[in-house]
């Protein structure tokens, strides 16, 4: 390559919408995934599940499964903890055991697992195991869990792992996980002082990720390392905890991660990755799981939730106070719901200037599937409750949705409720973009007797996740190609050419001659995890840094053997200094963002590093007669910093809008004592073509983040914040019913007609 340093032949190489550097590998089905991978004597495993919600183990008999044909091993905790003797994981706390040890705690916990070359022997076995159980009382509801006799951990035993979560304590007794809570100014007395005070309740229901690759995991046991190939949002957690459980320095484990059919927050921290590990020890020889559909459905979840917002009021409806509660379903085990507790629980009264504030929010054990990270990392049930409560108070006291969000709305510099001044922040420029999309002071054609059309808006914001270490090293060859090596992990949402965008940027060469390594963690150095829309600041700063890094090397190198830089192919550079086309420069880069952990009030200066905007705005078409509606227009606006690559940025607008369309009218894990009722695509629905709107229309507002890479920030969630309040003020712009819990269906909305018109249903 002739090009030389600076400068690109192509210009600039950030804010262009360049075509994915994967497309082709995944178009033409070359691209590489866990799920395709088949190594020489492999095992598959497949795992017996618990099918009751809380009980001790009395016993299991294995016998049968061990006898049949095929099977090479049958393995139980007893078994798994002569390798392991504490098989518990986790990132928040360490209650998860690799296989269940003396009690279960929610159906379709894994209790054992059976070991064959034939995927269809070891199920075969796995379905002649039988358990005896002493079932225990269960809980199931959040609210209840924080005084419900019945206990799912009865010690809890913080990881320790996160610097934020580190003030955690073990407690007995208890299924609160972490508890947060916030104070600012005095709430009882702006409630004794504010001429309306108004209070609702809101719930979220349980709903899954859907990733459509499932879970999967490979274990290799080689003579000097365990490799761990996975579809994983986090290789170096992995590396990590696995090190942890086995007691073996971190060079010893291996993690490799090809590219990803999805995560959404599934595959983040340690999944299979203990179990299939584990067995491969033990079996010594490679392991595969991989888990059907149904099975994924007790793997991870996102949190159903219940919410209580209460605000006083001005006549004129200024928000003068507010109070929240939430209480977060964790289900049976932590995983990371403690940092969801904290992170999104300050962010509870929503993006508005209000002085008084109080926040209490708690994460709950239960007696269902464990919940985590899922697209938005609690952000979209909180705004599903504090838009729809800012809807509800706007009519109660006859003001526009657009009026009361204008007089409230957080400006740049003002502090929210944590202290953290507002920097950066589009909130304003985002609100009034979506007025003139929607053309929201126009009229605004409202239907028929039967058919009635309605619209509505909602705002929403989220805080990175903080504090995080990203590094990020770039390698330029003598020809003057570059590779980077970084452990995010490009599971769609196009991180592999941002990254390429960004250190071709940096460097001033053609992002065609930039290669990007699968994170490896014996190649590709620590990230904390792929999560969070945090990529594109962090570990766009880390690779950054690298590439400056290389540049500065190599502007050092020119001036060493008497040459510029500038004007001098970077070819030309290497040869001069080696006399042929030989060497290579490296250079490092790594990222942590200042934090300031919140004092006991739960303020603090620093809570984040960048501020996610998020806006939609949602007409709908309802029948009168029957509660059928349909959304007929979502415009969706977000505040991006400086777009890297404008179609991606697009593609991830649409993708978070249409996920977050499912789980406002149509997902929802339903349960019977603990079962889920409904573990398949043909029961469990998740959007289809013909659910798309008829228009949608989405758009990145103007705005630079100063602190970011080159202007930027993530996008991954940003479209889902504001989908479900938008669509629940819109049928209630239309019909006047107002919905207050998730999903929103016909049948709840007919319910609501039948109660205004006088003539409720019975259930």
């Amino acid at each position: 390559m002739a090009t030389t340093l600076g400068k690109s032949n192509s210009g600039s190489a950030f804010g262009r919408s360049i075509p994915r550097v994967e497309a082709r590998a995944k178009v033409t089905g070359k691209a590489e995934y866990v799920h395709n991978l088949r190594l020489p004597g492999m095992l598959h495993g497949k795992v017996f599940r618990s099918t009751v919600a809380h009980a001790r183990i009395k016993g299991i008999d294995v016998s049968a499964a061990r006898e049949l044909p095929g099977v090479h091993a049958v393995y139980t905790a007893a078994d798994i903890m002569k390798l392991v003797p504490d098989p518990h994981y986790g990132p928040a706390f360490h209650d998860q055991p690799v296989l269940a040890v003396d009690k279960v705690r929610h159906v379709g916990e894994p209790v054992a697992l059976v070991l064959a070359a034939d995927p269809h022997v070891a199920e075969a076995a796995a379905q002649m195991i039988a358990a005896d159980y002493e079932e225990l009382p269960a809980v199931f509801d959040e609210v209840e869990a924080m005084t419900s006799k019945a206990v799912v951990h009865e010690v809890l035993k913080p990881a320790g792992t996160f610097p934020d979560l580190k003030h955690l304590k073990g407690k007995r007794d208890t299924n609160i996980a972490l508890d947060f809570h916030l104070r600012r100014g005095d709430v009882q007395k702006a409630f004794a002082t504010a001429d309306h005070v108004f209070e609702h309740t809101f719930r979220t229901q349980q709903v899954l990720h859907v990733p459509l690759e499932p879970f999967v995991t490979v274990a290799d046991p080689t003579p000097n390392q365990l490799v761990i190939h996975t579809a994983s949002q986090s290789p170096s957690f992995v590396r990590i905890e696995i090190a942890r459980l086995l007691g073996w320095p971190e060079n010893r484990v291996r993690v490799k991660v090809p590219y990803l059919g999805g995560g959404f927050g599934a595959k983040l921290y340690i999944k299979l990755e203990a179990l299939v590990a584990i067995a491969a020890l033990l079996a010594g020889r490679p392991v595969k799981i991989s888990l059907t559909m149904e099975e994924q459905f007790y793997q991870i979840t996102k949190h159903a939730a219940t919410l209580r917002i209460k605000s006083g009021v001005s006549k004129d409806g200024k928000i003068l106070a507010r109070e929240c509660e939430v209480w977060w379903n964790g289900g049976a085990y932590a995983d990371i719901g403690p940092r969801v507790t904290q992170k999104s629980g300050f962010t509870a009264p929503g993006p508005y200037d209000i002085e008084h504030v109080a926040i209490d929010s708690y994460a709950l054990y239960t007696n269902l599937p464990a919940a985590g990270a899922l697209r938005g990392f609690g952000i979209p049930q909180l705004v599903w409750a504090y838009e729809s409560h800012t809807d509800m108070i706007a009519k109660a006291l006859d003001i526009d949705p657009l009026a009361i969000r204008r007089k409230n709305i957080l400006k740049e510099g003002r502090p929210q409720a944590t202290g953290t001044l507002m920097r950066d922040a589009g909130i304003e420029q985002v609100l009034e973009r979506l007025a003139q999309r929607m053309q929201w002071e126009k009229a605004f054609d409202r239907g028929s007797d039967r058919l009635r059309r309605g619209r509505g808006i909602a705002i929403g914001f989220k805080a990175s996740i903080s504090p995080t270490t990203s590094v990020a090293i770039v390698n330029v060859s003598a020809d003057g190609s570059v590779m980077v090596n970084c452990s995010t992990v490009d599971m769609g949402q196009g991180s592999d050419t941002a990254m390429a965008q960004v250190v071709a940027e940096a460097l001033g060469v053609p992002v065609e001659s930039v290669t990007l390594v699968h994170p490896d963690t014996d190649v590709t150095p620590y990230d904390m995890a792929t999560l969070g829309s945090r990529s594109t600041f962090h570990m766009g700063h880390a690779v950054r840094l690298a590439a400056e890094d290389a540049r500065d090397k190599l502007m050092k190198l020119a001036q060493e053997v008497g040459l510029s830089a500038e004007t001098t192919p970077i070819p030309d550079i290497f040869r001069k200094k080696y006399g042929m086309q030989a060497g290579n420069i490296v250079g490092v880069g790594s990222f942590i963002p200042s934090y300031a952990p919140p004092d006991a009030q739960g303020q603090t200066d620093n809570a984040t590093p960048f501020w996610m905007i998020g806006a939609t705005g949602a007409e709908v078409e309802v029948d009168t007669e029957t509660g059928e509606f349909k959304v007929t227009r979502l415009v969706n606006l977000v505040d991006v910093g400086r777009p890297v690559n404008p179609a991606i940025v697009e593609t991830q607008i649409s993708g978070a809008t249409l996920m977050q369309l499912g789980f406002t009218l149509s997902e929802r894990m339903d349960f019977d004592a603990g079962q889920v009722t409904n573990a398949s695509l043909a029961d469990y629905k998740i959007p289809g073509i013909r659910d798309v709107p008829a228009v949608m229309e989405n758009e990145a507002v103007d705005m630079v983040q100063q602190t970011g890479p080159f202007g930027a920030k993530g996008v991954g969630e940003s479209g889902t914040f504001g989908v479900s309040p938008a669509i629940a003020s819109a049928i209630d712009d239309a019909v006047g019913v107002r919905l207050t819990s998730l999903p929103l269906t016909a049948e709840a909305v007919y319910r609501g007609l039948r109660a205004n018109a006088g003539r409720p249903l019975e259930d």
